[in-house]
């Protein structure tokens, strides 16, 4: 690799940073002994960490950080005055290889900025994935961003190479995303989003009839949410996850918080760093909807349109809902058991076997894995001491909750202090 080339894949590295939606599970790749590498298990790659915390698996890499539009929240934005670079598609493919000969990674994550139009842009993220696939017969995992305002065309033969596609849609309302990216529309968003739910339907339609069908976007596709960018509030955006969801190829949203990168620009807010533990808390929710039957409207409400940031969202629906407990762990439906806190979707399933043989105690239920220094305010198995939220008060199980991990916090301080 030539001086030139290491500068550019610096910058572009660097560029790329923001996107969080670089996901890397879900398919399997297998060699078959003709190719390089491959991708099995489907269970994911990633092992090492980024200072800030986030996991790195994949080269994460733009084609390019020019970009024709302006929006306010993005680094990489037209008017912003800051180090440009772009790499040709031979040598973004020559990196890739030579990068995964050396074990340094085991897959692409490939962004860009918009140059001259979505096509001209899709079509160079589209030969990189072929000639990786075809040419060189690499198998190991490839995410490809799609463009907002591709074409179908470009979207579909991008399918045919990459196992996992996303499109970011980095603004729950469209009001907010026009007041912030002018030159942004969701029509653009979700036609990508639609065309490869599209593909992968007809794929999987084509495998019941056919032995042999093209692959198509095996690892489904995923999206991001920009947190705090916006006046949006945590309804809205859940609200926006629960319907992506609804979509049969949504793998995952991911939200990341805000960055301050364009302080100047007075349409945004001036945060001081990251809302991380809002965006935590949106990660929280977010695997409420997925695996805990909640739906949005039950996290939040009109009267509560933002997560509680000193607990999590389950515990809060918890206290906001003291009607519905103590659970009878002994007898209440698996859904309900799942909605009491320090109970696992494990757990749950655990508790709703075991009864069937014996009455279940709380010594059953710390073997089973239950948090019962959190469940104990929530569920009654005969004879545990009456101390749930229907003897106290949603007020005084909060307090005492939050009084434990502070004690918790302070004994962790101590142990790094005169560790």
């Amino acid at each position: 690799m030539t001086e030139a080339t290491l500068e550019k894949l610096k910058i572009l590295t660097a560029a790329a940073k923001y996107d969080v939606s670089c996901s890397s599970s879900g398919t399997v790749r297998r060699n078959d002994g003709k190719g390089v590498g491959n991708t099995v298990g489907g269970i994911g790659i990633c092992h090492s960490f980024a200072a800030d915390g986030r996991c790195i698996s994949l080269l994460k890499v733009m084609l390019t950080n020019y970009c024709k539009y302006d929006c306010a929240y993005c680094i990489n934005r037209r008017s912003n005055d800051i180090p440009r670079a772009s790499l040709s598609v031979s040598e973004v493919v020559n990196i890739t290889m030579e990068f995964y000969r050396r074990n340094y990674i085991e897959g692409l994550f490939l962004s860009s900025g918009v140059v001259r139009n979505p096509d001209y842009t899709m079509e160079r993220l589209v030969r990189i994935a072929k000639e990786l696939r075809v040419t060189h017969r690499f198998n190991g995992y490839i995410h490809l961003k799609s463009i907002p305002g591709a074409s179908r065309e470009l979207v579909n033969e991008a399918g045919l190479y990459a196992d996992r596609m996303s499109v970011n849609i980095e603004i729950p309302h469209e009001a907010s995303l026009k007041y912030l990216a002018p030159e942004k529309d969701f029509k653009s968003i979700y036609e990508p989003m639609g065309y490869i739910k599209q593909g992968s339907l007809e794929c999987a339609e084509d495998r019941k009839h056919m032995v042999k069908v093209p692959r198509f976007v095996p690892a489904g596709q995923s999206t991001q949410m920009i947190v705090g960018a916006s006046a949006d509030t945590d309804r809205d955006i859940l609200f926006r996850s629960s319907a992506l969801y609804s979509m049969p190829t949504m793998r995952r949203v991911y939200y990341s918080g805000y960055v301050s990168v364009n302080t100047y620009d007075t349409r945004l807010p001036a945060l001081k760093q990251p809302p991380l533990v809002r965006e935590n808390r949106l990660y929280q929710a977010d695997w409420l909807m997925r695996f805990y039957q909640f739906k949005a409207d039950e996290i939040t409400d009109s009267d509560n349109p933002n997560l509680d940031l000193e607990v999590d969202p389950k515990l809060g629906w918890a206290l906001r809902h003291p009607e519905a407990f103590p659970v009878d762990v002994n007898r209440a439906p698996y859904e309900m058991i799942l909605r009491v806190p320090g109970v696992g979707v494990k757990s749950a399933a655990l508790i709703v076997n075991a009864r069937k043989f014996r009455h279940l105690n709380s010594d059953h239920l710390k073997k089973i894995g239950v948090a019962m220094n959190r469940a104990k305010y929530f569920i009654t198995c005969g004879e545990l001491a009456v101390c749930s939220i229907a003897d106290t008060s949603p007020e005084y199980v909060r307090h005492q909750l939050l009084a434990r991990e502070q004690r918790k916090e302070n004994t962790l301080q101590l142990s790094f202090d005169f560790g």
